[in-house]
């Protein structure tokens, strides 16, 4: 290797921050303790927060100007030339980001002649990472913060078997430890689709059918490559590696953000975790603009510790249809149980506005309590729900909690089972779609006929701004792309 040339490490992750960030996490790890590496963190411009992060550590960010999530109808009676319409979006907004991305990763490695040492980490919706892995005949390893979020359609490889029966057996006599089927069925499965095979063919100029030779569409027995690096971001001792998994694919443990990144409030990080390199809390005050949240948190008036309620990503992706109506259930689980809730917002603007409006109608909410900058805290329905739209490290506020319920997220999965405290998770994407669970209870077991009306009308403009639950740059087929096998 050159003497005078850095080697690269190109980290690529899309989708929303439960997707990236802990990506990011290992990036800076990596720049860290690898400091003689060049580090790159391309991901979507919508992230830009995490860029400064990122550049703090060294690390180049390269945004791409593509959303995580498309905005869409969630109701089913959207019309037949609205879906039309969106599809066609997606497919420019899809084919763009291709674009970009091809851009960045040209920039980084077309104007040098070796990739000696260079390697390049995706994520499971950055799937181009892989094909541009292979253009430019650099490593590629995937990590992600949980298990694989989509699985091969039942006649994947029926169909696969007789469309490609020789690259079939390529795979089925391939040795463990190189590619094989295991890799395929387990995460690879989307790359041999049309979808992507015509994109290798028109734009990278590759073959269209990964492992193939371009010119004679066959196998390339001679030359098989070692099983890809998989690494997910949870123990073991939660998700088993079963036998059938790749070779390759490891449970590393939980990856943990850096203590500042999860901080909306500057004041708060500097009391709590003056130190950037711990991931521990290592006081117990808040500062004082938040000393609200610590006195709900402490108030010797509740029986028992309040209960966090945490959205993440869910508003921004389009399942919270009517946030009144969620707000009004909770409302009624407050009348009925002695428990008090700590509601995080994430930020959803719709939810918000449903707060602000319930606020306002609350004379005692107003004058007692401020909302700031959004970061503040609102309380509502006779205090006993504190809603707030910042952020705070779960380490510190988990411990102070009865329970957590959530959307069964890899960080706030890991944050509770390491305060040890009872979660409830409700689950919205990426579910088994069979009818083996129990029947959903419907609006009207949550909530008396006369708010049902109410909360439809007072939330109908909600509805209009939902958004789609696909990632926008994620090519999975089941996620609203060609399933077919390429030919």
């Amino acid at each position: 290797m050159e003497e005078s040339r850095r080697p690269r490490a190109v980290f690529m992750a899309f989708g929303t921050k439960g997707d990236v960030w802990p990506i990011a996490a290992i990036a800076t790890a990596f720049a860290c303790d690898q400091q003689w590496y060049h580090v790159l963190f391309i991901t979507h411009l919508a992230h830009q927060t995490l860029g400064m992060h990122l550049e703090a550590k060294n690390i180049t960010y390269v945004p791409v100007s593509t959303p995580p999530v498309l905005a869409a109808h969630q109701d089913g009676n959207i019309s037949d030339s609205d879906q039309v319409s969106f599809s066609l979006h997606k497919k420019i907004i899809q084919k763009e980001h291709r674009k970009e991305c091809l851009s960045a990763i040209e920039r980084v490695f077309g104007d040098c002649p070796s990739t000696e040492g260079d390697f390049i980490v995706i994520n499971f919706f950055a799937l181009e990472g892989w094909n541009l892995a292979e253009l430019f005949q650099v490593q590629c390893v995937i990590a992600a913060p949980y298990v694989v979020p989509y699985s091969a359609p039942s006649s994947f490889e029926c169909q696969f078997k007789q469309k490609r029966p020789l690259l079939y057996k390529y795979f089925h006599e391939a040795s463990a430890n190189t590619v094989c089927w295991k890799d395929v069925m387990h995460w690879m499965w989307p790359l041999f689709t049309e979808d992507w095979g015509s994109w290798r063919s028109d734009c990278l100029n590759l073959s269209p059918i990964l492992f193939t030779d371009p010119v004679t569409n066959l196998p390339m027995w001679h030359a098989r490559i070692p099983s890809p690096l998989l690494l997910y971001g949870f123990s073991k001792e939660i998700v088993e590696c079963p036998d059938y998994w790749p070779s390759n694919a490891h449970a590393c443990g939980f990856w943990f953000l850096p203590m500042e990144w999860q901080f909306s409030c500057t004041k708060c990080r500097e009391i709590l975790s003056p130190n950037p390199y711990t991931c521990l809390v290592q006081k117990d005050n808040l500062c004082t603009d938040h000393a609200d949240l610590q006195h709900f948190l402490t108030k010797t008036s509740s029986p028992c510790s309040p209960i966090f309620v945490g959205l993440s990503s869910i508003g921004s992706m389009g399942f919270i249809k009517n946030p009144h109506a969620f707000l009004m259930v909770l409302k009624v689980v407050l009348e009925t149980t002695n428990h008090s809730f700590i509601l995080f917002s994430a930020g959803y603007e719709p939810l918000h506005d449903a707060i602000q409006l319930i606020c306002g109608a609350s004379s005692k909410s107003n004058k007692s309590w401020k909302f700031t900058c959004n970061e503040g805290g609102i309380l509502l329905f006779n205090d006993q729900l504190y809603c707030f739209s910042g952020t705070i490290p779960y380490s510190w506020l988990f411990p102070k909690c009865a329970a957590i319920v959530h959307h069964g997220g890899s960080g706030s999965t890991a944050a509770a089972l390491r305060a040890g405290i009872p979660q409830v998770i409700f689950k919205y994407i990426n579910c088994m779609p069979l009818p083996i669970g129990p029947v959903l209870l419907g609006r009207e077991a949550l909530l008396d006929r006369s708010s049902t009306g109410t909360i439809t009308k007072a939330s109908s403009r909600s509805r209009k701004r939902c958004c789609c639950r696909h990632r926008s740059s994620c090519s999975c087929p089941v996620q609203g792309h060609k399933t077919g096998i390429m030919s």
